[in-house]
């Protein structure tokens, strides 16, 4: 397997590549175990164009033993006991409902929290991916799993990133089927194969599980399918990414991630989204090649090369260019981070390809003396709390010499994670957008009339 995940998010698209034959299925319902399972079955779910919800499991643990479990209690007023532990350690009914009546208060308070007032999903009959961000002894999966069974699912597939070579065996005597996308050895512990593992909130949960009813519920643009593609970029590179066209696409955007990330960025990709229902096509584009992001991770010397970084972005804008899907349509480029540098410097050696420019929390300073020949219209869009970038981009603004705009959102901070934030970004972005890649297309008639 590659050394490690990136993050959840990104664990969760080498899972959904897994499991890509159950896309589209209308029947098809993935669980995730809360809290770490919630990221990487987000990604799962929306890759798949499957429903998302949280199954809540509750071990009942031996008074004085909590680690030996005698039962489990879990969403949809399942319960399940193992009854060779009650039997050996001559536990009594009154213990067990004592203990039961503990947990099921704390398995409600989780529900509440993470689900509202909304009710948990039908199961019956249903195929079900139950997912988490690894398994080591796989104690809370099996009991999640034998809990699950109680409600008649027709299928029920366990899903992880990475996993302990025995517990994948052990889960496939109890599964219809099991998808563990790495069996390291030694295994040691899930947190391993991560390089960001930071503990997932039950905020974050509640917000995870908000975006993808409000994705599910949000009328999708014909055609904008995700499709996997190879962009060659120049000196025999080729770059992963992933293009999107909706139906009567007006233009194509193509993104340039920041420092240290990938296409599989979750704010890019809900930016993404969100530019899809203004007909806007997308490219998210890995901008090295995995064999340079391994190397990357330990020398950090590629993430401020802006020349190479340019280079690769312009090599994927000549072959939008060249596509025959997407030839007809204006270009875009929105950069996050040093990504927007990039972004720029594109934009200013090639000015006939680049049309737009939106720059999310960039560093366009880094852009240099290339920031005056930039003649795409620039939009740059920072946090009201992100002090330092917002005087980087008020230097930068100052030497951009096209139609170019500042925005600054109010109490956003670098990331943009605060409520409606990104919400904001990207509805500038996609009229930033629209607005000058209408005038680009106007003009491109104007040119062909004569």
């Amino acid at each position: 397997m590659r050394s490690r995940y990136r993050d959840r998010f990104d664990a969760g698209a080498v899972l959904a590549g897994r499991l890509s034959a159950l896309a589209g299925r209308p029947d098809l319902l993935v669980l995730a175990l809360p809290r770490g399972g919630v990221p990487v079955a987000f990604e799962v779910a929306r890759r798949l164009g499957a429903e998302l919800d949280v199954f809540v499991v509750r071990k009942l643990g031996v008074p004085g033993q909590e680690q030996l479990a005698m039962g489990a209690i879990a969403s949809g007023g399942i319960r399940v006991l193992n009854e060779s532990v009650i039997e050996a350690l001559g536990i009594d009914e009154e213990t067990i409902e004592a203990v039961a009546a503990e947990e099921q208060r704390e398995l409600e308070r989780r529900e509440r929290l993470f689900r509202g007032e909304r009710p948990p999903p039908p199961i019956e009959g249903r195929t079900v991916v139950l997912v988490d961000d690894g398994l080591a002894t796989g104690s809370t999966m099996l009991a999640a799993l034998r809990a699950l069974r109680e409600q008649s699912p027709a299928r029920v597939i366990v899903a992880v990133p990475v996993a302990a070579p025995e517990t994948c065996e052990l889960m496939e005597k109890e599964a219809d089927e099991v998808v563990c996308a790495a069996t390291p050895e030694p295994f040691h512990a899930v947190g391993l194969w991560y390089e960001d593992f930071e503990q997932t909130s039950d905020e974050e949960v509640r917000k995870l599980l908000e975006r993808a009813q409000e994705e599910r519920r949000a009328p999708r643009a014909q055609g904008a399918r995700e499709v996997r593609v190879d962009v060659p970029a120049g000196d025999r590179v080729a770059l992963e990414g992933d293009l999107a066209l909706p139906e009567g696409a007006i233009g194509v955007v193509l993104f340039a991630h920041g420092s240290g990330s990938s296409r599989h960025s979750p704010r890019n990709r809900q930016v993404a989204r969100a530019l899809q229902r203004f007909r806007l096509g997308t490219l998210l584009i890995d901008l090295l090649t995995p064999e340079e992001g391994e190397e990357e991770r330990y020398t950090r010397h590629l993430r401020f090369d802006i020349d190479l970084l340019a280079d690769r972005l312009i090599g994927a804008a000549r072959w939008l260019s060249r596509n025959p899907l997407t030839g007809h349509l204006p270009i875009g480029c929105f950069g996050a981070s040093t990504g927007a540098a990039a972004a720029l410097v594109a934009a200013a050696r090639e000015p006939r390809l680049v049309r737009a420019v939106v720059s999310r929390g960039g560093r366009p300073d880094l852009a240099g003396e290339e920031l005056a020949a930039v003649r795409a219209p620039t939009l740059l869009i920072v946090g009201g709390n992100d002090q330092p970038v917002i005087e980087m981009n008020c230097e930068a603004f100052r030497r951009l010499r096209t139609a170019k705009e500042l925005q600054i959102i109010p109490g956003a901070t670098h990331l943009f994670e605060e409520p409606g934030a990104l919400e904001r970004v990207a509805q500038l972005a996609a009229e930033w957008f629209v607005r000058h890649f209408t005038e680009a297309r106007a003009h491109r008639s104007e040119e062909a009339r004569y």
